[in-house]
């Protein structure tokens, strides 16, 4: 493929009518793009309920997205690369509607004797012909001839769907949780708590060695005063108070601390300690992922190494009913694909034969209101173009609600490539017991902390009132 060239017009090579055009489509993207560089988000532009209320009756582009369209074809097209410019009138005739064919066009009107300023007549017409935009350009154009390869435009990460904010406002109806911290003894957990308390989402209660988290709390600089400490000697004597409280239910919730996850699980998976549910203890991740089109549970990443048929049934069955707490059933069943490396089930590879046969399980009401599919791969599971290209007859493929992986290597590795590389923020929830568990990463972003303890919030109420097991 030849390479993109852009050339010039030189002053001397300009004739009075000369003109050049180009053609651009309005769309979303372009709008949003333009309120995040310009930082106009006027809802005329940004909120389609105020649009269709407002005088133009539905969303219209920015004034000056159609001036930088000027600004385009006079900086690239005519006179092209090496022009200055020195002046723009804009008169605004009718709105560019959101979905306008924009064409674009300047022609030289003028030319200065004792300089190289041309001025440009400059007009910008919707595919009715009809005229939104007109004026004059003066530029200062260009003396020698340039021959430049057309640069590459950077690619520009927008966040299609954002789930976050509505997923957030359910979960804050639920009301504040009274959270046990454990064994918070570094600043950044610190930090955290008070961002979620700023948030109105939690209410602390600190668990460890008393001298140790005031220490935090006075490097954190965070003001704690009110904040209920509990003293402890070490961290897995906070770990067994925090059960103790929550099994009392004098908490809603646990969140971990300083400690490792394995300590804090060794406190709440024994029977004798009172957590325990007659399900198994799994975890599972609520992303908001950019590029994806709806809200995605990823279960178990965390905690199950390598689960077998029974344990995953029971992972599902965690994922499935904490899925019907956050979305109300709004959405009907979730559909929840189970991973594998092909859609063939395969006594080669194990984890097809217990996807086949957790399906199974569903049809037979073993695991309930739920639709499962599977074995699936991850394409598969979340791309309706995949899915379309392989010919695979199903209601779950392409549009997965919840993603069980075979075990924790694959889950891990696919839920940190979407948080690091996919932008996603990421809840990270443990499900099984009788109070949700935070386990939340000094990695983590405030977005995914305060995520966290929504859906904590939302599982925790759920629970009270017997919704879910």
């Amino acid at each position: 493929m030849a390479e993109d060239i852009m050339a010039n017009v030189t002053f001397e090579e300009l004739e009075i009518g000369q003109s050049a055009e180009l053609k651009r489509r309005l769309t979303q993207k372009d709008i949003e793009l333009f309120a995040a560089v310009s930082g106009d988000v006027n809802p005329a532009h940004m909120d389609e309920h105020y649009a269709e209320n407002s005088l133009f009756h539905g969303v219209i582009g920015h004034g000056m997205w159609s001036g930088g369209l000027i600004s385009t074809v006079l900086g690239t097209e005519l006179p092209g690369p090496g022009t200055i410019y020195m002046e723009q009138d804009m008169r605004f005739k009718k709105p560019v509607m959101l979905g306008d064919e924009v064409t674009v066009r300047v022609s030289v009107k003028s030319k200065r004797d004792d300089k190289p300023v041309v001025v440009f007549d400059c007009i910008c017409l919707n595919e009715k012909g009809e005229v939104l935009v007109e004026g004059t350009a003066t530029v200062l154009a260009p003396t020698e001839k340039i021959r430049i390869p057309r640069p590459d435009i950077p690619w520009v990460d927008i966040r299609e769907k954002d789930h976050y904010k509505g997923t957030m406002e359910k979960c804050r109806a639920f009301g504040i949780l009274k959270v046990a911290v454990v064994h918070p003894v570094q600043a950044n957990v610190i930090e955290a708590a008070a961002e979620a308390v700023e948030e109105n989402l939690i209410v602390p209660v600190l668990i460890g060695p008393k001298e140790r988290i005031e220490a935090a709390i006075k490097e954190s600089g965070v003001n704690a005063k009110g904040w209920q400490i509990i003293n402890t000697e070490h961290s897995h004597a906070a770990a067994a108070k925090a059960v103790e409280m929550a099994v009392a239910g004098e908490v809603g919730a646990i969140m971990k601390g300083s400690l490792h996850t394995e300590e804090l699980l060794e406190a709440v998976v024994p029977s004798s300690a009172g957590l325990r549910t007659e399900r198994r203890i799994s975890h599972v991740y609520l992303m908001n992922i950019p590029t994806y089109h709806k809200p995605l549970m990823i279960t178990d990443a965390a905690i199950n190494i390598a689960p077998n048929l029974e344990q995953k049934a029971d992972i599902c069955q965690n994922a499935i009913d904490a899925w019907h707490v956050l979305f109300n059933h709004e959405h009907g069943d979730p559909k929840v694909a189970i991973l594998s490396a092909t859609e063939e089930v395969t006594s080669r590879i194990p984890s097809t034969i217990d996807a086949a046969a957790l399906c199974k399980m569903a049809d037979r009401g073993q695991i309930k209101e739920g639709r499962l599919d599977g074995p699936l791969a991850f394409d598969n599971a979340i791309s309706a173009q995949a899915v379309k290209d392989k010919n695979i007859i199903s209601d779950v493929a392409g549009d997965a609600d919840i993603l069980v992986v075979p075990d924790i290597e694959a889950g891990n590795a696919l839920a940190k490539q979407l948080i690091f590389l996919g932008k996603a923020d990421a809840a990270g929830i443990v499900l099984g017991a009788r109070v949700p568990i935070i386990l939340t990463s000094r990695a983590d972003s405030k977005r995914t902390r305060m995520f966290s303890c929504g859906v904590a919030m939302a599982l925790s109420a759920a629970r009270q009132e017997g919704e879910i097991k």
